[in-house]
């Protein structure tokens, strides 16, 4: 089966989902983030076929996501997060979020977040690059960008 293409869409929600939206990538991506970056190593925490691991690990090279790093001479490699990575892990931190707060049940968060200048355990909140204020989907407008379709 093809699967759609979205990279081409005047959506960057859309050519987000081009990236990243395989549900195996964001799972790859945390484990990278998390420190588990060897192949095997993923592999076994995800229990993620090989194959499927392969195509997932060489999409997000290619995008830019991750960078291959030899770790030995056979050749073996390490994924790191690139910049680009780093702001994809920002989006999975309020993905996170809306998970904890819907999803985690009785039980709670499976993970905690200490935030490193306070050091103390908070949640992603988006907000305004301009003026600092919270963003939610109710405090903002949608309009028309240099790159809309129309």
């Amino acid at each position: 089966m093809q699967r759609t293409r979205f990279g081409e869409m005047a959506c960057s929600i859309a050519r987000t989902l081009d990236v990243i939206g395989e549900p195996w990538s964001p799972l790859i991506l945390r484990d990278v983030w998390a420190g588990v970056r060897r192949f095997d190593h993923i592999q076994a925490d995800l229990g993620i076929s090989r194959k499927v691991l392969t195509e997932r690990l060489n999409h997000l090279v290619e995008q830019g996501v991750l960078e291959r790093l030899p770790y030995d001479a056979r050749p073996r490699y390490e994924y790191h997060l690139t910049a680009k990575g780093v702001d994809l892990v920002e989006m999975l931190m309020a993905m996170a979020r809306w998970g904890d707060r819907w999803l985690a049940g009785e039980a709670g968060p499976p993970v905690l977040y200490r935030h490193h200048a306070c050091g103390q355990i908070g949640h992603v909140e988006p907000r305004c690059s301009h003026c600092g204020e919270p963003m939610h989907a109710d405090d903002v407008d949608l309009l028309p960008g240099p790159g809309s379709a129309g």
